[in-house]
């Protein structure tokens, strides 16, 4: 396969944005008396982050005062793209106003992702919702102040309260955070620098993130054609039957899964049932459900008596049949001998049968996505025994179901590799990113010279 160039040639050529960070070096330092700052250029100040600009916190717009009209509301969700806005038609004070390139920070957010700062970009006058601040610079260059922020948000996260995943930080504490400053004209240098680096580094992450997508999309066509055609394109074909599915081999069955194995509904329990590792049975839930397998990251135990049917055999297809999230529902996972003997939630169910080699990549293919889809509807957010019994497959003859999954299990373990290279790059990329922005910030590289 040659969806991907190998990832030395991608960060290897002469257009690698900061190729290795071996930069020059300000010719004169001196201690910051920070900490987490070290050394700064011995020209640079080093003052509270209040000194450079007023954090201006939004207004509390509550739910009953939302319309359907006016004033886009701000929220969290929104700092990452969301378009999902609610609107506010009253009299909104100047101060709550955001335009088209001012400096937000999310202040209450997800790690990595909606704490810190964003340039705000929408032709339309918005309203600032609580859990942001408006960013006024008072004595920075805007831009710079944005890196800046950059820079210290890993600090800022280290420094903030919260529950795992969710920071807070007060406007208190992040003016107090003292950070390096450079002369005015200095400070245009470096965010035209990073502005034009990161964008560089963003170009390749953006590609890398296509590429997952593309072997995702490749991988579902690869599976659903294998699974509904075969692998011989000279077989005669006949039709199936049924209009969404059309033809299949001329020597292959269509049956429901009813009359292919059978399903069992999972574990009931009460929440003092819990116990602690090694003293009870492992329930396995969606979320040990990751990538189509069986991951032990998150385990549940219970003392509850297990019935035989719904105790783990290798082989059995684990199916997530209910999830708060629909998108979830009719994700999979072969039992292997890690995980077989233990049992499995009320929320999700196993398929049991002799074809599960085969029957795993139907599960995992267009075809499967398109009947469960079917039954979940705005009230109904449940995949049941019932549902999963009606749904129709195509069967070749046992020993060609065995060549298909021994086919798909090749092109799967491809499409994995691939996959995780692809990923692994994204995570130096951002790494490196990163590591430039903190670079340049606290002065750690020289980047005056660094112009195009």
């Amino acid at each position: 396969m040659s969806l991907m160039k190998p990832l030395a040639n991608r960060l290897g050529g002469q257009t690698t944005p900061a190729k290795s960070l071996v930069m020059p070096r300000y010719s004169e330092y001196k201690d910051s008396g920070v900490e987490w700052l070290g050394e700064v250029p011995g020209h640079w100040e080093v003052v509270p982050l209040k000194h450079l600009a007023e954090f201006i916190n939004g207004d509390a717009f509550k739910p009953t005062e939302w319309a359907v009209s006016g004033f886009p509301i701000i929220r969290i969700q929104n700092l990452n793209g969301s378009e999902d806005f609610n609107y506010y038609d009253g009299e909104v004070e100047q101060r709550y106003l955001v335009h088209d390139g001012d400096l937000l920070f999310g202040w209450s957010g997800n790690r990595g992702t909606s704490f810190g700062p964003f340039l705000w970009r929408r032709n339309e006058v918005c309203a600032l919702n609580q859990h942001i601040f408006r960013v006024v610079p008072i004595s920075a260059e805007k831009r710079s102040l944005y890196w800046t922020l950059k820079a210290v948000t890993a600090h800022v996260e280290d420094q903030a309260h919260g529950i795992i995943g969710m920071v807070h930080v007060t406007k208190g504490d992040l003016g107090a955070i003292n950070v390096p400053v450079a002369p005015i004209a200095e400070q245009t240098l470096i965010a035209a620098f990073l502005d034009r680096e990161t964008g560089k580094i963003d170009a390749l992450i953006a590609e890398q993130r296509r590429l997952v997508e593309l072997l995702a999309e490749k991988r579902q066509a690869v599976i659903s054609h294998a699974v509904t055609k075969g692998l011989n394109p000279n077989i005669p074909m006949k039709d199936s039957g049924i209009e969404w599915l059309g033809e299949v081999p001329e020597h292959w069955d269509v049956k429901r899964l009813k009359y292919v194995g059978k399903a069992f509904g999972g574990l009931i329990y009460d929440p003092s049932e819990i116990v602690e590792e090694g003293n009870g049975t492992l329930v396995l839930r969606s979320s040990n459900v990751q990538n189509g397998r069986i991951v032990f990251d998150d385990n549940v135990y219970v003392t509850t008596t297990i019935p035989e049917k719904i105790v783990t055999q290798s082989g059995d297809i684990l199916v997530c049949s209910r999830n708060g999230s629909r998108a979830l529902i009719g994700k999979n996972a072969m039992i292997d001998d890690d995980s077989s003997g233990v049992t499995f939630g009320a929320f999700m169910m196993v398929f049991r049968s002799r074809n599960n080699g085969y029957i795993f990549h139907v599960f995992n293919s267009q075809l499967f996505k398109f009947q469960s889809g079917a039954f979940l509807t705005a009230t109904i957010n449940q995949l049941t025994v019932g549902n999963l019994y009606s749904m129709e497959v195509p069967l070749p003859p046992v020993d060609e179901q065995q060549t298909i999954a021994t086919f798909l299990n090749r092109e799967n373990a491809q499409f994995d590799t691939l996959t995780v290279e692809a990923n692994r790059a994204i995570a130096l990329l951002q790494e490196r990113r990163s590591a430039l922005i903190s670079a340049a910030v606290t002065g750690k590289i020289d980047v005056r010279e660094q112009q195009v």
